[in-house]
């Protein structure tokens, strides 16, 4: 209970006494003569008038209560039990602390029935991964519901609705949020709790103009040790330092001095601007009333207990200047009072809800462990053991018997769709307002270019000068996952996800100047690609590109370009083509183990302006310097089908090891042929790198034109080529159908083409059909029976002359005759066999069948009138 409670109700106290006071003496005066001073008095004191401040109360929402089920319109037994049990427990609260504000304990719900708050939380596991942990849970409570703040605001709401509707309309005060969070955490498998207390106005409001972005806050940096370097025992030893111990410690100190100076300018430069920021006063300070989530540890791997507020999904420690004090707390399963003392809000308080001293609890079957605290007559009694065992057990069982469980929720279970999961706010929009920024939220697929979230950060607090704006995006096919737009540079700085063509992971470049040959940087995917490209860094006259993991060792390469020679006339398209001129190509290799030191290329430098190129090996381990060669090219080295000469004045070569054989004029030939390759190939990789820019620029203007976007197979709504294919599958049944009721052939269509199809029959036209169709019926069944019957006879006749062939030529027939006459003969009988099968069948179901065609025509609807 707030300090302020106790002055305000001492107020309240002293101003009922004086108006009890006051109105006694008004009777007694009434009977008394004014003299004419006190009538003067009267009518000066008459002119004096009050207003009381009166708030505009909106009317509660009706809701159709067709809608609810039976447990939202009435109470079981055992609900009304525990709302008795709540008043008896709100009445001695009343009795015993006059000067505390009234406990939240059991408002109505949407159908006006009177409902515990403890029963209105519903924990629900929801089957979306992202609402496992708290942080996720909070920040869709935050973003998918909008504010109702309480009205007034010092006053405890009338109403709770249960936290299903809630997720329906979209919108709730500070209590409906913490209760639907607190339904979530709770089927998360957190220790959470609502709060009912005091909080400042702009937390009540949720108004986070004065605080700072939460995608702008720093992480803390951890800072690691430098390493000692281990001085070896044979290692150089540093240089002495012959610097005067005592200058080095007055400039450290004059330097310290200075930093102070600067701490202390900043620290003042803070203080001012907070001042200058700081809110003005509240005439409801320490009376607005709050809800919010209490989560503490010991579930989930939770290491401390935290505040979470419901309007921002936002976690807070528990000594947070934002809540001024806290009246009671509740979960599913109990409610508990707070005893504490909140003159200092919230700091110091102890949350061990088993401890009775500090928490009063209103169901005994608490579930957190209480503190016992042992009386003096248990130490003096000296019954027997076995006695003091079966005491307790009594007591135990005649407590359980006393117990008054808490009833399970009356809410229905939460149901979120998957597409109102990502819709995620209200009609798919929100906008938040921060300490000189902006943050704006989309749903996913609402904005045809995938953005999702739009951060502006201006340089002042009324949000006009714009500085910078990230921009977050998802689903695109390009895989832009996020675009930072910095307005004072105009730098531009893209990021994509894995799965580009050309693996490209950061795009760093200037607004102004877009196209190729500009100063960027790019940033690959190195393990996706086969030449290993990590970066790749140009200006208008350098380009830098970096390797990793590449098997001839090559992790840099440096290009020096030159101007193009300026052409009179019409500009070629094929020289445009061409790339700038190259004056120089550096290239620089790992060191590989399977070489020498001294044959191993450190460095590989091509002056290709001088007709130069420069070698540089790796230094031996052994060694403080390496070797190093350099060529002249021969004049005639670009001409086609030339032939190369080559002479000692064309090489020079700085050898570290002099003991090592010189090389000879073949192989340094050879070298040089060699290196002229490389020089080529380094060439056409640079041109290609060129050409990929290009190609690089050329598909992202493309992809920025069409902003195309990637919808899973699964997601049926979205996706246009399931839509279609469904939509194909169904109109194929709809043809089966339509095929299969066309088959089913009207029986009765040709005997009534006969009489000129008549609207209506009559009676001797209703028989005659019947007669015609059953006779039509009665023939067909007899022209089939004499149609199997002409076939058996013509297999057994058939059959009866095989088998007199048989017998006069059976003398002379060899075995292959025979095995071919016995074939037919088991064929033959197969086929006699089987139409004297179909016949019998025949005879037997074509009575049932001329009766069921009786039947059908006696039911038709043309002719079931006169039958």
């Amino acid at each position: 209970m707030d300090a302020s409670e106790q002055n305000e109700s001492e107020v309240n106290q002293i101003d009922n006494d004086d108006v009890i006071q006051e109105e006694d003496e008004t009777e007694k005066e009434e009977g008394e003569d004014l003299t004419e001073d006190a009538e003067a008095l009267k009518a000066e004191l008459a002119k004096i008038v009050v207003h009381p401040p009166s708030y505009e109360v909106s009317p509660m929402e009706e809701f159709d209560q067709a809608e609810f089920s039976p447990s939202y319109k009435d109470n079981l037994p055992k609900e009304n039990l525990v709302l008795q049990y709540a008043e008896n427990f709100r009445r001695q609260m009343v009795q015993l602390y006059r000067d505390r504000k009234p406990l939240f304990l059991n408002p109505v719900n949407e159908c006006g029935v009177e409902k515990f708050v403890c029963t209105t939380i519903r924990p629900t596991l929801l089957e979306f991964k992202e609402l496992y942990n708290w942080d996720g849970a909070a920040e869709f409570v935050a973003d998918y519901l909008n504010i109702e703040p309480l009205k007034p605001e010092y006053e405890l709401p009338k109403r709770l609705i249960s936290p299903a509707t809630v997720l329906k309309r979209q919108k709730g005060n500070c209590f409906e949020y913490s209760t639907l969070l607190c339904s979530m955490l709770i089927g998360a498998g957190y220790d959470a709790y609502v709060i009912s207390g005091y909080a400042t106005k702009e937390t009540c409001l949720a108004d986070e103009s004065r605080d700072i972005c939460p995608l702008l806050k720093k992480k803390e940096e951890v800072k690691e040790e430098a390493k000692k370097k281990e001085m070896k025992k044979y290692t150089v030893k540093p240089p002495r330092d012959l610097r005067s111990k005592f200058e080095l410690k007055q400039d450290a100190k004059r330097e310290a001095e200075k930093q102070a100076e600067k701490e202390k300018q900043r620290k003042e430069e803070e203080e001012r601007i907070a001042e200058l920021e700081k809110p003005p006063p509240d005439p409801y300070f320490g009376l607005r009333i709050h809800a919010w989530v209490l989560v503490l540890s010991g579930k989930r791997e939770v290491p401390e207990n935290f505040f979470i507020e419901p309007f921002t999904g936002l976690s807070h420690p528990m000594d947070s200047p934002n809540y001024l004090g806290m009246e009671s707390v509740w979960n599913n399963v109990n409610y508990w009072v707070n005893m504490q003392d909140c003159s200092e809000g919230v700091k110091g308080l102890s949350f061990d809800l088993g401890d009775p001293t500090v928490w009063e609890y209103m169901f005994p079957n608490n579930d957190k462990p209480l503190l016992k605290i042992p009386d003096a007559e248990d130490d003096l009694n000296d019954m027997d053991d076995e006695e003091h065992i079966e005491h307790e057990k009594d007591n135990e069982e005649h407590e359980v018997e006393k117990y008054l469980d808490m009833p399970p929720s009356w809410v229905d279970a939460l149901k979120l769709s998957h597409r109102d999961f990502q819709m995620r706010c209200p009609h798919g929009k929100k906008t938040k307002v921060y300490k000189r920024a902006k943050l704006e939220k989309f749903a996913h697929y609402l904005m045809k270019d995938g953005l999702i979230s739009r951060l502006s950060v201006y340089e002042d607090r009324e949000l006009t000068d714009l500085m910078k704006v990230h921009e977050y995006y998802a689903h695109r096919s390009d895989k832009l996952n996020q675009r930072l737009t910095n307005h004072r540079t105009g730098q531009v700085c893209e990021n994509f996800d894995p799965g580009r063509p050309r693996c490209l992971k950061e795009h760093q470049f200037k607004s102004s100047a877009p196209g190729p040959e500009n100063e960027r940087v790019m940033m690959f995917y190195n393990e996706a690609r086969v030449d290993g490209l990590q970066k790749r860094e140009e200006t208008q006259t350098e380009m830098t590109e970096e390797y990793s993991n590449r098997d001839d060792f090559l992790y840099y390469k440096y290009v020096e370009f030159g101007k193009r020679a300026k052409k009179f006339g019409p500009q070629e398209t094929s020289s445009a083509n061409k790339g700038r001129p190259i004056n120089k190509m550096i290239q620089k290799f790992n060191r590989n183990r399977n070489k020498p030191a001294n044959e191993d290329i450190a460095e590989l430098i091509f002056h290709v302006a001088e007709d130069k190129i420069h070698l540089s090996y790796h230094t031996e381990d052994v060694r403080i310097a390496a070797s190093a060669r350099e060529f002249l090219k021969p004049p005639n080295w670009d001409e086609k089908g030339a032939v190369l000469t080559f002479n000692p004045e064309m090489h020079q070569t700085f050898q570290v090891d002099p003991t090592l054989p010189m090389n000879k004029q073949v192989e340094l030939y050879e070298m040089l042929m060699e290196l002229l390759k490389a020089e080529e190939k380094c060439r056409n990789e640079v041109r290609d790198s060129q050409n990929e820019v290009r190609n690089i620029l050329d598909d992202r203007t493309k992809e920025e034109a069409a902003s195309e976007l990637d919808i899973s197979v699964y997601d049926t709504e979205r996706n246009e080529k399931a839509k279609k294919h469904r939509r194909e599958l169904e109109r194929q049944q709809l043809e089966e159908k339509m095929r299969k009721q066309e088959m089913d052939i009207d029986y009765l269509a040709p005997f009534l083409a006969k009489i000129g199809n008549p609207e209506k029959l009559s009676k001797q036209q209703a028989f005659s059909l019947k007669e015609e169709c059953l006779a039509d019926l009665k023939q067909r069944l007899i022209d089939k029976a004499n149609l199997i019957q002409a076939r058996f006879e013509k297999e057994s006749q058939e059959l009866e002359k095989k088998q007199a062939w048989y017998q006069q030529n059976q003398v002379s027939m060899g075995k292959e005759d025979e095995e071919e006459y016995l074939t037919y003969c088991k064929e033959a009988i197969f086929r006699i066999h089987i139409l004297d099968l179909r016949l019998t069948r025949h005879k037997e179901q074509a009575p049932h069948k001329y009766m069921q065609l009786e039947q059908k025509l006696r039911n038709d609807e043309r002719l079931s009138e006169f039958f």
